[in-house]
C-alpha cells in the first residue's frame, strides 16, 4: 500500500522539490541525496514513500491496559525517529468493542485497531483495509492465520501467537514425586486426564506435607474475572466438537464434550486453595498471586501470566520451575495433545482513514516488527511471541512460559489445540456461561442446567447475530 501511495504522490514530490530549496525538519528525509548504489528513480521513489509516511499520522486504539505504558513509549520513540505523530489510546478492560464503536465515529478516528477473529471481522469489515500487498503480510510465517475475505483480500493480520494450559511449579511437583506412595514419578507420566486426576487428588490429600494450600489456585468466578473458564477452558470441548464435524463454526452447538469440560472444572474447584462456594469473590490477580507465592502448585492461564507471576511482591517461584502442562479433559487420544495455541489479536487498518494515515499506520506496524528497537520492545516489553519471519532465534522471548509455548510448538509429536473461541457467538453468551459456572460451583444448579444454558444460548445468540 505504501508503494501504491508513493507512486500517486511522486509527481507532487518532484514538483515540490523544484519550488523549494530545502524542506523543514519534518520533511528533510524527502530531499536526502541518493547514495551511489541507488538509481535516481529508486531514490526518488524512496523519498516519495517517506514523504507519504511523514504526511500522515497514526492513531492506535490499544486493547490491553496492562501494556499501555509500553505502547506510549513506542509511540514516542517512533515519532522521535521518523517525525510521524503517533497517538495511543487504551480502552478500559472489557470495554474495547464499545470504545472502538464510539471512537470510529469521530472525525479523528483510529487508523489502527484490532479485531479478535472472524466474528470481529464480521462486525468491522466495513472499516478494514486490504493488507495483502503489505510487507507485514509477506512476513507472516503461517498465512492461514490471517483474516481473509471472500474476495481473497487480507483484512486482519495476527501480531502475536499465544498459548495457554496448566502452569505448574516444578519444584512442588518434584517434592511430590519424592513422597512415598506418589501416583507418578515424573511429569512425563501425566499425559491424560485420568493420571492428572489421580496425581492432583493425592497431592490435595498431602497438601500439608507439600506446604501448599491447594493444588490449584482459586478458580476466579467473579463476573468479569471468569474468562479463563467461559472462554479459554470452553474452547477445548468446542475444539473437539468442531474437529469431529470438520467445521470451524456452527449455528447450533451440541456441547458433545460437556462431560469433559465438567471433568477438569470439577478437578479445579475441588482441589483448590478456596472452597467452591467462595469462588465468586476471587479474581485472576488473586489466583496468580497464590501461585506466585507458592500456595498452589498449578494454575490455568497463558504465557502472558508470567508478568503477573514475576511481578507479585514476595514471589517465591523461580523462573526455571515455571512450566506448562496441556489441559487434559479425558478425550480419547489426548496423550498427543499440546497447548491451546493461537491468537485473538489481529491488526486492522481503518480504510475510512486518509490514504496518508493508512500508509503511516502500516509503516508504524512494519517498523515495530522489523526494526531493532521495535523487535526488542515486542519481545522484552510486550512479551509477544511474534508470528513473523523477521525475528531471529535470539530475538524471541526468553521468559519461561513463552519458551514453553515455543517448545510445545516445536514438538512434532504434539498437536496444538486451535483457538476456536473466536467463533463464540457473543460476549453475552460468555458472560452467561460464566454466571452458570458460578451457580454450579456454589451448588445452586446441577451440570445438566449448565449444559442446557450453553446449548440454548449459543443458538439464540447466533440467531440474533444473523438477524442483525
Amino acid at each position: 500500500m505504501k508503494k501504491k501511495l508513493a507512486s500517486v504522490l511522486l509527481c507532487a514530490v518532484m514538483a515540490a522539490s523544484m519550488l523549494t530549496g530545502c524542506g523543514n525538519a519534518d520533511n528533510a528525509t524527502a530531499t536526502t541525496p541518493a547514495t551511489d548504489n541507488k538509481t535516481d528513480a529508486a531514490a526518488t521513489t524512496e523519498a516519495a514513500e517517506k514523504t507519504a509516511e511523514a504526511a500522515g499520522s497514526v492513531y492506535y486504539l490499544n486493547f490491553k491496559p496492562e501494556v499501555d505504558e509500553v505502547w506510549q513509549k513506542l509511540a514516542k520513540e517512533y515519532t522521535e525517529e521518523t517525525g510521524v505523530p503517533v497517538k495511543v489510546v487504551t480502552a478500559a478492560s472489557g470495554t474495547y468493542e464499545q470504545t472502538l464503536m464510539s471512537e470510529i465515529a469521530n472525525k479523528e478516528a483510529p487508523t489502527l485497531f484490532q479485531i479478535n477473529g472472524p466474528i470481529g471481522y464480521q462486525n468491522w469489515k466495513d472499516y478494514c483495509a486490504d493488507l495483502k500487498d503489505t510487507d507485514l503480510y509477506s512476513w507472516l510465517m503461517d498465512k492461514s492465520l490471517a483474516i481473509t475475505g471472500e474476495d481473497g483480500g487480507v483484512y486482519g493480520i495476527p501480531y502475536v501467537v499465544e498459548g495457554y494450559g496448566i502452569i505448574y511449579n516444578d519444584a512442588i511437583m518434584q517434592k511430590y514425586f519424592a513422597l512415598d506412595g506418589a501416583k507418578a514419578a515424573s511429569m512425563d507420566e501425566i499425559n491424560n486426564f485420568a493420571k492428572l486426576k489421580e496425581v492432583v487428588e493425592d497431592m490435595q490429600a498431602k497438601k500439608d506435607e507439600l506446604g501448599i494450600e491447594g493444588v490449584f489456585a482459586s478458580t476466579s468466578l467473579t463476573p468479569g474475572e471468569d474468562w479463563r473458564w467461559q472462554t479459554h477452558l470452553a474452547n477445548i470441548p468446542v475444539y473437539y466438537e468442531f474437529k469431529d464435524k470438520g467445521i470451524t463454526d456452527t449455528d447450533t452447538l451440541e456441547f458433545t464434550y460437556s462431560d469433559n469440560f465438567k471433568n477438569i472444572f470439577d478437578l479445579y474447584i475441588n482441589n483448590s486453595c478456596t472452597a467452591p462456594g467462595l469462588l465468586g469473590s476471587k479474581s485472576v490477580d488473586d489466583s496468580m498471586a497464590e501461585f506466585a507465592l507458592g500456595q498452589a502448585a498449578m494454575v490455568q492461564n497463558g504465557n502472558w501470566g508470567w508478568s503477573q507471576i514475576n511481578g507479585v511482591d514476595g514471589n517465591t517461584v523461580k523462573a526455571e520451575d515455571v512450566k506448562f502442562l496441556p489441559i487434559y479433559t479425558g478425550v480419547e487420544g489426548e496423550e498427543n495433545q499440546g497447548l491451546c495455541t493461537g491468537t485473538e489479536n489481529f491488526f486492522c487498518i481503518n480504510k475510512e482513514a486518509s490514504a496518508e494515515d493508512q500508509a503511516a499506520s502500516i509503516a508504524f506496524v512494519e517498523w515495530l516488527f522489523s526494526s531493532e528497537t521495535g523487535k526488542a520492545a515486542v519481545t522484552n516489553d510486550l512479551g509477544f511471541i511474534a508470528p513473523f519471519d523477521t525475528f531471529s532465534d535470539d530475538e524471541k522471548p526468553t521468559d519461561p512460559l513463552a519458551q514453553e509455548v515455543l517448545r510445545y510448538m516445536a514438538d512434532t509429536s504434539k498437536t496444538s489445540v486451535s483457538w476456536n473461541f473466536t467463533s463464540f457467538p457473543s460476549q453475552q453468551f460468555k458472560d452467561d456461561f460464566g454466571a452458570a459456572l458460578l451457580e454450579y460451583a456454589s451448588g445452586s444448579i446441577d451440570w445438566d442446567a449448565v449444559k442446557t444454558k450453553v446449548v440454548d444460548e449459543w443458538a439464540a445468540e447466533k440467531a440474533a447475530t444473523a438477524a442483525n
